[in-house]
């Protein structure tokens, strides 16, 4: 099923639920209440948390390219309260009001060649906008599938599939703690979304759907998108460039957690220098592998970068946060690209 198609089905699959019963809506009041709630279905996010069915108000959307998550299949909800608009932006996250959520849910199946069949969601991680900011909370779902409980101190999972290439995988999938999703949503002193930029969510007519539903204010008539980074018809350097945008740029930007690097990573980086080219580390450490530049143009094998995208070493891995696997289709990717450019 195409992602267009998966949404479609989401969004039926809601109308269709809320006929001939009360409509359930989210919650305003636990949303936005200090503490979170111990179970996922106490916000109202979901019409049947068992199904995933959305709640009224609640729409699927989807990113061109999803960061790396051990192969994990991610599905994406977003809440903005009613009468209440996002605002766009032409390069950052759009600015959403308070009592916005964000809800992403992290699922596996036996065999992610076929990421629906006999799927089960492994986490379901919150962002909301407070009054004071927005908030991150983890929760985990239950043997049973029925909830998801919160789980602020993380948790460690074991997990048995097989990757989309057809290779046996036994997973050490970790459920960020409270703290961590700092060290990705990081913006100065507070945190922020990552995902809901335009270049991420312009195509399958999303924008327009947001717009639709009354999600999203301001949006121009021409929005340009990122290629998906496997698209071998699409030129080499913007789909490498996307790739780090989605999965390294969070940290490495002026205030991200990375931002002592001196590595910027967003596809809207012109410097050479500050995306790697020729640079050598702020602090050499065994996260260089005993080598000297971040991207050495035609050498891959003598790139940093690539080292630590293939390395699964805690302390040398990167990105830190979020897998215990690499992946072979994002390691030719940057190989090629690397191996593509002529020293400037």
């Amino acid at each position: 099923m195409s992602r267009l198609a998966h949404l479609a089905a989401c969004l039926l699959l809601a109308a269709c639920s809320a006929a001939g019963r009360d409509v359930q809506r989210p919650d305003l009041k636990v949303i936005l209440a200090e503490t979170p709630p111990p179970v996922l279905s106490d916000y109202g996010l979901f019409a049947d948390v068992a199904s995933a069915v959305p709640a009224e108000g609640v729409m699927p959307y989807d990113l061109i390219n999803p960061l790396f998550t051990d192969h994990a299949a991610k599905h994406r909800l977003i809440f903005v309260p009613e009468g209440k608009a996002a605002q766009f932006d032409d390069t950052d996250v759009f600015s959403f009001p308070v009592g916005s959520v964000l809800v992403k849910t992290f699922a596996f199946a036996p065999d992610m060649r076929s990421p629906d069949e006999g799927a089960w969601r492994a986490e379901t991680r919150l962002l909301i906008h407070k009054a004071d900011g927005w908030a991150a909370y983890p929760y985990v779902w239950n043997e049973d599938q029925t909830d998801a409980v919160y789980a602020p101190a993380g948790q460690r999972l074991a997990i048995e599939t097989v990757s989309p290439s057809g290779e046996p995988l036994k997973l050490r999938y970790s459920v960020p703690n409270q703290n961590q999703c700092k060290t990705c949503h990081q913006a100065g002193d507070d945190i922020a979304p990552i995902g809901p930029k335009a270049r991420h969510l312009a195509h399958e007519g999303q924008l327009t759907r947001w717009v639709s539903a009354g999600t999203l204010e301001g949006v121009p008539d021409s929005v340009e998108a990122e290629p998906y980074a496997f698209d071998p018809s699409k030129p080499l350097g913007a789909r490498a460039r996307a790739w780090l945008d989605v999965n390294c740029a969070h940290c490495h930007k002026a205030d991200g957690s990375a931002s002592n690097s001196g590595l910027w990573l967003s596809a809207t980086e012109e410097s050479g220098a500050r995306i790697g080219l020729l640079k050598h580390p702020v602090a050499a450490g065994r996260g260089s592998g005993g080598l000297a530049q971040v991207i050495v143009p035609g050498d891959p094998d003598a790139s940093i970068l690539l080292y630590r995208m293939a390395s699964t070493e805690p302390g040398v891995a990167m990105p830190e946060l979020g897998r215990s696997v690499n992946d072979p289709e994002s390691l030719a990717l940057i190989r090629e690209w690397i191996g593509a450019m002529e020293t400037p």
